[in-house]
C-alpha cells in the first residue's frame, strides 16, 4: 500500500484550492494500491489559504525548533504544519503503508527542494514538515514532481 498526497490523487486541497494531479498516482488509487491524504487538511487549515514557506531551515529543523512555517501574511503556521504532519504520520502507520509519495516543494510534503522562506519562488535543498518526520520515523519517502 501505498499513502500519497491527495493533491496528486486530484483533490483539490493545495493552498490554492487547486489541485496537482499525476497520472502514476491517479492511476495507483483507481488500482487500490494507493490512498491519499493531505497533511495541511488533516491540521485543519483551511482552503483555500496563504501559502507557507519554512522560514529559517527545512522540515528537520522546524521539527527540532530552529525553524518556523510562516504564510505570506506573516503570521506563524508552524504548529498546524507539526499538527497534521503527526496525523499524516499515524494515519501511515494505521494503513500499514510501505511508502509515502510526495509531492515537490511544498513546506508539508517536499523531500527534495522547497521553497526558500521568501515567497520569490526561489528553491532550496531541504525537505518540508511531514518528510521530515515520515525520515525520521524510518517511512520510506518518494518525491513526485509536478
Amino acid at each position: 500500500m501505498i499513502v500519497a498526497s491527495a493533491c496528486l490523487g486530484g483533490k483539490k486541497c493545495r493552498y490554492d484550492g487547486s489541485a496537482k494531479p499525476n497520472a502514476e498516482v491517479v492511476r495507483a488509487v483507481r488500482e487500490g494500491r494507493a490512498v491519499l491524504a493531505c497533511p495541511e487538511a488533516m491540521a485543519g487549515l483551511k482552503i483555500p489559504r496563504p501559502p507557507a514557506e519554512i522560514r529559517e531551515g527545512d522540515g528537520f529543523d522546524v521539527l527540532c525548533g530552529n525553524a518556523g512555517v510562516y504564510n505570506k501574511e506573516g503570521e506563524c503556521v508552524t504548529r498546524e504544519f507539526l499538527s497534521g504532519a503527526r496525523k499524516f504520520l499515524a494515519y501511515v502507520r494505521k494503513t500499514g503503508a510501505d511508502e509515502v509519495w510526495l509531492k515537490s516543494k511544498s513546506p508539508s510534503c517536499g523531500a527534495g527542494k522547497i521553497y526558500d522562506g521568501t515567497f520569490t519562488g526561489t528553491l532550496r535543498g531541504g525537505c518540508g514538515v511531514t518528510c521530515a518526520l515520515l525520515l525520521e520515523s524510518g517511512i520510506k519517502v518518494v518525491e513526485i514532481h509536478e
